[in-house]
């Protein structure tokens, strides 16, 4: 997660009070390690198994992970972070080192989705130049492989990317991060690859409490709040998804499927950060996402809860980054949270 992004939603301006049983539907989580008493990657293993989680977002390629993962039948979307993308891009070599280290050594009892090439990478970031070739590269070590088509390759954005939002029929990208979101598409649309994106209602609402209403971003807020002819939405995670797709079409990338990579509600630390809301967001999402969204009716939505435990330790500030977590560290949920 990155807040920065908070400063580029200007599409909020000028709103009027908005306020599963088979892997293709069922909800996935983001497995983040930041933490000083967390469960082990076993333990955590397991509570995927007891609680259906069929589905897990690691942010890199930690061993002890993808040992505890064999033979689960989970299926893994495996982050390559920020800091490695420059070696990777730089040569060939390097990114078939980094496949056979962590895909290969594991790809007979591991079922490997996506590998996701850095994470909310900017355009002012000193590696952005490398997260394509980084991409690329990753991608010609899979095809070598002989996995291509087994395995995508991605990269997740957030919704910083967007310089207009609203209605979501006119979401667009921002002129500057065209020199990124350009190559980004061209890859995917080439490699039939979903876009990653992590999408949260929450830093809208808080954000811009006086023209999002909290209902709009619980799901809870009556048909048609908002209105976007010959559409209507009833939830913010809808107009945003669909406005992301609006941008794609724009840019290209019509063709182009999105997978939510992260989503979720806090449970301390900010604005309405509580047990109560993150339990009627996370549900939810849970059974609305099998739905699709009004541009995309009946698409299932592929998405990963943010995240599996709380980070104690997690450097991003503010406090409210630390308290994302489903289950506390005795693996005992914070709340009722049903995966089908």
């Amino acid at each position: 997660m990155d807040l920065r992004f908070l400063a580029s939603l200007t599409f909020l301006v000028g709103i009027i009070f908005i306020n599963t049983h088979t892997t293709a539907g069922q909800v996935g989580v983001c497995y983040g390690r930041y933490g000083d008493n967390l469960p082990s990657p076993a333990e955590t293993v397991e509570l995927f198994k007891q609680k259906n989680i069929k589905r897990v977002r690691l942010y890199s390629p930690d061993h002890d992970v993808l040992a505890a993962l064999r033979g689960s039948d989970i299926e893994v979307m495996l982050g390559l972070p920020n800091p490695e993308l420059q070696r990777v891009a730089s040569s060939q070599s390097e990114a078939e080192k980094w496949v056979q280290t962590n895909v290969i050594s594991y790809v007979d009892d591991v079922k490997f989705r996506y590998v996701s090439v850095g994470n909310e990478v900017k355009i002012s970031d000193s590696y952005s130049q490398f997260l394509v070739p980084a991409m690329e590269n990753i991608d010609r070590a899979i095809l070598g492989a002989g996995l291509d088509g087994q395995i995508k390759v991605s990269t997740a954005v957030d919704m910083g990317v967007l310089e207009k939002s609203y209605p979501p029929s006119s979401g667009s990208f921002t002129g500057k991060v065209m020199v990124l979101m350009e190559p980004i598409i061209r890859f995917l649309v080439n490699k039939k690859s979903p876009l990653h994106l992590n999408l949260y209602t929450y830093f809208s609402y808080a954000g811009n409490r006086d023209q999002i209403g909290l209902d709009y971003a619980l799901f809870t807020a009556s048909p048609g709040t908002v209105s976007d002819p010959p559409r209507s939405y009833q939830n913010l995670f809808d107009a945003m998804l669909d406005a992301v797709y609006s941008a794609l079409e724009r840019s290209g990338g019509e063709s182009l499927e999105v997978v939510v990579s992260e989503t979720g509600w806090p449970t301390a630390g900010g604005i309405e950060t509580n047990m109560e809301n993150a339990r009627i967001y996370n549900n939810n999402l849970i059974s609305h996402v099998k739905n699709g969204t009004p541009k995309r009716p009946g698409k299932e939505i592929e998405t990963y809860l943010f995240a599996m435990y709380d980070e104690n330790v997690k450097p991003t500030p503010p406090d409210v980054e630390k308290f994302w977590g489903l289950f506390h560290p005795n693996k005992q949920p914070k709340y009722d949270v049903n995966f089908g």
